[in-house]
């Protein structure tokens, strides 16, 4: 009886924020999935925790093995002046474990929750994107069980990304924060590299490689500036739907 009953709190709605009446394309996941993540918000937030600890080890930053330089891989040929816009998935879990936490703790941030959304929509979706579409590529040098980690991985990104809504009605001042960090994060990984070569997630291919007609950069920047845009719909309309459904039920 004890454990049916903790089942049954564990995904109502009791205590948490209300749902508010969202379109599904805005809100595509089950109340019960929101309210067990809101429920578990820690178990949430130490998973984003790791993966943020994963992301930037797997960057190049090393403490452990003790064997390995302290700074490798993509860090290692990066302008220091640059790291902040090198790990992208790292950030993003980092801003959504952020935004849970102060949440629980009665302190919630509209601005990291913003931040939050768009990291893990947009890098949720760009990771398996380039995943998908340089498979052949990414394969010859990952292992097929990292190759599926980091695909679902990301994936599981955007499921969190539409539970935020629960606890941010997503201002318009704080899209707009989100709108110009993760606006200058394209300029800088595909444009205007300002220092260096552009600061994009290393790819298998070399940035001119020629596929589809088009060049391996060209095609990566497309899908980050789509998302980016995409993003900032979906926050925007999540703003807007909301204070329609609570004008309807004045």
């Amino acid at each position: 009886m004890a454990t049916s009953t903790g089942l049954r709190r564990l995904f109502d709605g009791d205590g948490l924020p209300d749902a508010d009446r969202l379109p599904w394309w805005l809100s595509p996941l089950p109340t019960w999935v929101e309210n067990a993540g809101l429920r578990l918000v820690w178990v949430v937030v130490a998973i984003n925790l790791l993966g943020t600890a994963f992301g930037f080890w797997y960057y190049g930053f090393h403490p452990l093995p003790l064997s390995d330089p302290l700074i490798t891989w993509q860090f290692a040929s990066e302008p220091v002046v640059m790291w902040p816009f090198v790990p992208d998935s790292p950030v993003a879990t980092l801003f959504i474990a952020l935004a849970f936490a102060l949440w629980k703790l009665d302190r919630p941030n509209e601005y990291v929750t913003a931040l939050a959304f768009f990291g893990c929509w947009k890098l949720g979706l760009w990771t398996p994107f380039v995943l998908a579409t340089f498979s052949e590529a990414f394969l010859a040098g990952t292992p097929l069980l990292m190759y599926l980690f980091l695909f679902f991985s990301h994936l599981a990104m955007v499921v969190e990304a539409f539970v935020l809504h629960r606890i941010s009605d997503f201002p318009v001042r704080a899209v707009a924060v989100a709108v110009v960090w993760y606006g200058f994060n394209d300029v800088v990984d595909y444009f205007v590299p300002i220092v260096g070569d552009p600061h994009h997630t290393s790819l298998p291919l070399a940035d001119g490689t020629v596929v589809w007609g088009t060049t391996v950069l060209q095609i990566a920047a497309a899908g980050a500036v789509v998302l980016t845009l995409v993003a900032t719909f979906f926050a925007l309309a999540t703003r807007v739907k909301k204070l329609e459904s609570r004008a309807s039920l004045r």
